[in-house]
């Protein structure tokens, strides 16, 4: 990767990393989940839909109508909403730290439905390991009892749906651009919201950090973040792109202690260790030290036959929302 892709990821990873921030400085001024969720994808389209028709990537959008409406469920709107209402209860550096799950999801969719296809025995591993992480965050770090636990799991449930957006792209959509993509599920989202904001809106104007925390949070960490995002997959292929997925929660957890006194104990670390660690070895069936070419022509001694989760991975990581790939599909942001 160039110097100038190295930057375009930090500040990629810092945008992504800052979501969980803004979304709990919203909260806390009494702005609901769904006027969160509404303010941020109307905001995102702003910003993605004229680069899109600017660069004629729109052509495609009337034959990927259905995906279209699937993925404003499935990678957009329910994500969202579940990462904002799940944000209520827990902390936002946990937020960003169980979103990472999204890679695990999308190796177990494909080890489930796609057995023609291979994966090692460290892919199936990561998946355990991702998983006592997700265990011990939700056990012994949340706090709160069992309206944390509920929270967690929103998050956890949101990042499935990042999961299944990356699995259902990959193969069912077809001859239209990601930024094109993400711009019209957003402003599909975004009026499907309108109504719902309007309803939970609250009895005050909210204040100065919230609105700019709304701001924020559409025009930079959703809609500039998806641009520099598929301009790293233009120039570095979407696997190097992804590597945001695992560098943002490092970033939401620095904003969270240092801005918002939320606290860092050594349960969130080992969670922290076992969810990327987990994620890693899901999408990539190797140690971050093996190169890929070195990995990717054998198959480990228990491998099984199974979808390949490296290859699930690679075609998803076009979307990290708040959440997650899409250069070809998932998102997280």
């Amino acid at each position: 990767m160039s110097r100038r892709s190295w930057l375009l990821l930090g500040l990629l990873s810092a945008l992504w990393g800052s979501s969980y921030l803004f979304i709990k400085v919203a909260l806390d001024d009494d702005v609901s989940p769904t006027a969160i969720v509404c303010i941020r994808t109307a905001l995102a389209a702003l910003v993605l839909l004229p680069v899109a028709a600017r660069s004629g990537a729109l052509g495609g959008l009337r034959r990927n109508l259905g995906p279209m409406l699937v993925l404003a469920v499935t990678q957009m709107g329910g994500p969202l909403l579940l990462i904002a209402a799940g944000e209520r209860e827990i902390a936002s550096s946990l937020t960003g730290i169980l979103v990472a799950t999204a890679p695990i999801f999308t190796f177990l969719l494909a080890f489930a439905l796609e057995g023609e296809e291979r994966a090692s025995g460290l892919s199936l591993a990561g998946v355990v390991i991702g998983i006592a992480g997700v265990t011990m965050l939700l056990g012994l770090d949340a706090g709160g009892g069992v309206d944390a636990l509920v929270g967690g799991l929103m998050v956890v449930l949101a990042s499935f749906g990042y999961g299944v957006s990356a699995w259902f792209v990959k193969r069912r959509v077809h001859g239209v651009e990601p930024v094109a993509m993400v711009g019209a599920t957003a402003a599909t989202v975004a009026v499907a919201m309108l109504p719902f904001a309007l309803i939970s809106a609250p009895s005050h104007v909210p204040g100065v950090a919230a609105l700019s925390s709304l701001a924020a949070l559409g025009f930079l960490c959703t809609g500039l973040a998806f641009v520099i995002f598929y301009s790293l997959v233009r120039s570095d292929g979407p696997a190097r792109a992804s590597l945001v997925g695992y560098i943002a929660p490092g970033f939401s957890i620095v904003y969270g202690v240092t801005l918002l006194d939320e606290s860092f104990t050594g349960a969130t670390l080992a969670g922290l260790i076992l969810i990327l660690g987990g994620s890693w070895l899901a999408a990539e069936g190797r140690p971050p030290w093996v190169p890929r070419s070195a990995a990717g022509g054998e198959l480990a001694t228990g491998g099984v036959d199974v979808a390949s989760a490296r290859e699930a991975h690679r075609g998803a990581d076009a979307a990290v929302l708040e959440g997650g790939a899409e250069g070809g599909d998932r998102v997280a942001a």
